[in-house]
């Protein structure tokens, strides 16, 4: 229904906080409102979701995604050892590489290191550390707003000139859909995804005693290092069976193999609000995050200090490794050809 400028980002000294900001490039936030008062705020820098806003009983509005209530936070995140990555855009390969390195064409590229021996997240400046720019905005029902990324030939040493459109839909129906489109200049390899750690009890709060339902009876097997070991581990028994709902674990960072990409891959379910949270999309896993970069010293929005299980992650994606992997789902972008995934995020009230 409604888009509005939030003026609060527009400060341009912001540039000066972190480096590679390109000079007297605004922070700009925006905000997308659907008639059911259903809000969001997205800022152009990661195009990052740094709010969520779904209207509850009595008319209350729960901010169900952790973030920053500054650019500054959002600007300095990305200098701990451990960046928390809200609400960011990953890319240009999101998930780990082994040892930073892969072979494409008969050629071997190394990228840069940035977690332990390998590449997570795109390498030292993803995605979510870059400006993107704003090149549609629609009003009225169903409004969107689409962010444009362009990185460089060799950018973090991946090939070829990358150029993503990622559009961001508010339908009337409470669902926040995500749409990314790219292509290149030469062959290389993508996964991008979204990296908001939700909470529908609000950001304040802990999703241990929430609800989580994933379609899945396979993970991706992993080693001691978080890498795959291009096996897969059944899930009957097993502790990360969520194929009948049940708490979110404490602690939890696997890419769940999604078979039947029609239907729901995941749900996240509060019976504090009677809130659910259904997830969509065409990609081959859902990866759920729990607990590590949330750690005690972030403080979050209203100055709420964040913890490991202040939020969960939805990251819908390719395999991590996958370019490494001959046997995992293409990862592999040609010149000439077209990237494109969708995700939703839909909310319902509902009781469980």
């Amino acid at each position: 229904m409604e888009i509005k400028h939030i003026s609060h980002f527009q400060d341009a000294s912001l540039s000066k906080l972190f480096g590679l900001t390109p000079e007297n490039e605004e922070i700009l936030a925006f905000e997308l409102s659907n008639k059911n008062g259903m809000k969001v705020q997205i800022i152009n820098y990661g195009a990052a979701v740094t709010s969520l806003q779904i209207p509850v009983s009595n008319g209350r509005l729960i901010d169900v995604v952790l973030g920053f209530d500054n650019a500054a936070s959002y600007l300095d995140s990305y200098q701990l050892s451990g960046a928390p990555y809200f609400g960011t855009t990953v890319g240009r390969y999101a998930g780990r590489i082994n040892k930073g390195t892969f072979t494409l064409n008969d050629k071997t590229f190394q990228l840069n290191i940035n977690n332990n021996e390998n590449t997570l997240h795109g390498g030292n400046i993803g995605f979510g550390a870059r400006i993107w720019n704003v090149t549609n905005i629609t009003s009225g029902d169903n409004p969107s707003i689409t962010f444009r990324l362009l990185s460089a030939d060799l950018d973090e040493n991946f090939p070829g000139e990358l150029q993503v459109d990622l559009t961001y839909t508010l339908s009337e129906e409470n669902e926040l859909k995500l749409e990314y489109k790219a292509t290149t200049t030469e062959d290389t390899v993508i996964n991008l995804t979204h990296h908001s750690y939700f909470n529908l009890d609000g950001h304040d709060a802990s999703v241990l005693d929430q609800k989580l339902f994933i379609a899945s009876d396979q993970i991706v097997e992993l080693d001691s290092h978080n890498i795959p070991t291009g096996n897969f581990t059944d899930l009957s028994g097993h502790d990360f069976n969520f194929t009948t709902a049940k708490n979110c674990p404490a602690s939890i960072d696997n890419s769940f193999v999604i078979e039947a990409t029609n239907d729901v891959v995941a749900q996240l379910y509060s019976s504090k609000h009677n809130l659910q949270m259904s997830v969509y999309t065409d990609q081959p896993s859902v990866h759920i995050y729990v607990g590590g970069k949330c750690t005690d010293t972030l403080k979050g929005k209203e100055n709420i200090t964040y913890h490991a299980a202040s939020g969960i992650c939805f990251e819908t994606q390719n395999f991590p490794d996958a370019p490494n992997h001959s046997h995992f789902p293409n990862s592999v972008l040609r010149k000439g050809e077209a990237y494109h995934q969708k995700t939703v995020y839909k909310f319902e009230n509902t009781n469980k």
